[in-house]
């Protein structure tokens, strides 16, 4: 066991786990300090037990609809806590596998609560008890962030939820009060609606999914209308009233007019809060502004050999976005040649409810902002194929260019697997490609992909199949 290091990261999350390893790569001696799970929030909390868990919500969905693929069943129903219990599993699995991947690439990793100690040192605040500190030559930290609290509506961890006990439940309740309408929040509203309970999202703006483009998020919002959902946009959640086994909501809506709504559970998902504190930054060049810690366009803060990747450094949230900082960071510390920074707008962000939402790049209503002329194309789901093959007829591509230089400016999509088509426009962006590039690509028959094509064709008034 060795106390120097060339690099040391605080936190082994998606950022953390995968900076110590493309520092291992490099030649470097590498370190993580983890207070609790390797994988972080996304891993263990967020990003992939969420999706198991909406995958059980599909499949019980679409145990409702088998008379329409000729089946029959009878009597359905389903085992909550093994539905649970598989989603944990998931995450167990993948979480041994980080560990695997760390011991392999000879990281050591240090159980505990690390912090800044001095230049060049990080003290670890050990689990299983005392002290230790590690000597660094570069430190980055990693460490994320938490859901964030509003006052007077806190998480209690019994009647009003956060993501962690929202996705751990002692039981299914029967109503649910989702505050919130970003990622978190209409993820959950999807898997509780699907596993039958009475959901209602209360949204401040006037929009649900308010990062999204405005044509995907109301054609989003009519698709989970549809399912069962009951949304309350442009309003706010005043009060929470806790009962015994209930909470009453006092929402103000448009007007200033107040409604009551009595739910079992609250999921609070307005957003996180990075976690700044107990990092030995005072004193240091380290910056925070709004709970977020200012950098580079390489990680670098304003404290020398000092860095910092990942949710602790502010939007978008995102485990991609944070492994790709991580990447960028090492690679310039290395001296890696080519390393540029991090493009937000050529990230991807992807909402896995039902229908799926993704999109990358700008929104219609951003490009014209910019002083773009733009060029919009659209396909619906009901003209493809593949879509009416697998019974998943609705939904929609839309694709915005610069009418100038036919540069693809941004990608928007609302539907069955969206999440996974999204990846061709992000590498048609990296790539620089424009709307000749795109037309000119062949797409296999019979897919999904083929409307990628089509809405592209259609920006230019060239759309073959509707």
């Amino acid at each position: 066991m060795t106390s120097s290091f060339d690099v040391v990261v605080i936190g082994g999350g998606p950022g953390g786990y995968v900076a110590a390893i493309r520092a291992a790569q490099l030649g470097m001696q590498a370190a993580v300090v983890e207070r609790e799970h390797l994988g972080g929030i996304c891993l263990n909390w967020g990003c992939i037990p969420t999706k198991a868990l909406l995958r059980s919500g599909e499949v019980y969905e679409l145990m409702h609809h088998l008379k329409s693929f000729g089946f029959a069943a009878d009597n359905l129903r389903y085992d909550f806590e093994a539905v649970i219990k598989r989603s944990r599993s998931v995450a167990g699995q993948l979480s041994k596998g980080v560990a695997h991947l760390l011991k392999k690439n000879k990281v050591q990793v240090f159980d505990g609560r690390g912090k800044l100690a001095g230049k060049g040192r990080v003290e670890v605040e050990l689990t299983k008890g005392g002290k230790e500190t590690l000597q660094a030559k570069h430190v980055v930290i990693a460490t994320g962030a938490r859901a964030r609290q509003l006052p007077g509506l806190e998480a209690d961890g019994e009647l009003v939820w956060t993501y962690k006990e929202a996705m751990v439940p002692k039981a299914m309740p029967k109503s649910l009060l989702v505050v919130g309408s970003g990622a978190i929040g209409i993820e959950f509203a999807s898997f509780y609606r699907a596993m039958g309970a009475e959901v209602t999202v209360v949204e401040v703006v006037d929009r649900i999914l308010p990062v999204e483009d405005e044509e995907i998020s109301a054609f989003a919002k009519k698709q989970l209308e549809k399912r069962g959902i009951t949304f309350r946009t442009g309003a706010t959640v005043k009060a929470l009233e806790r009962g015994k086994d209930s909470v009453t909501a006092t929402i103000e809506v448009k007007g200033g007019k107040s409604e009551k709504l009595t739910v079992e559970r609250v999921i609070m998902a307005v957003g996180i809060a990075g976690n700044t504190e107990g990092l030995g930054l005072e004193g240091t060049g380290v910056k925070v502004e709004r709970g977020q810690i200012v950098t580079d366009g390489y990680g670098r803060t304003g404290e020398a050999g000092v860095y910092a990747i990942g949710d602790v450094t502010g939007a978008p949230w995102l485990a991609h976005k944070a492994s790709h900082e991580g990447v960028v960071c090492i690679e310039q510390i290395a001296g890696v040649e080519g390393v540029h920074p991090l493009d937000v707008t050529k990230i991807p962000g992807c909402t896995y409810c039902t229908p799926q939402v993704a999109s990358v790049g700008l929104t219609e209503a951003k490009a014209k902002e910019a002083g773009h002329e733009v060029k919009v194309g659209r396909f619906p789901y009901m003209g493809n194929g593949k879509a009416i093959a697998l019974g998943e007829p609705e939904g929609m591509i839309k694709t915005v260019f610069d009418a100038k230089t036919g540069e693809l400016l941004g990608a928007h999509m609302v539907g069955a697997e969206v999440t996974e088509l999204i990846q061709g426009y992000v590498v048609a962006r990296q790539l620089e490609a424009t709307e000749l590039d795109l037309m000119h690509t062949v797409f296999p028959h019979p897919t999904l992909s083929e409307m990628m094509h089509e809405s592209v064709l259609d920006a230019y008034g060239r759309a073959i199949h509707f």
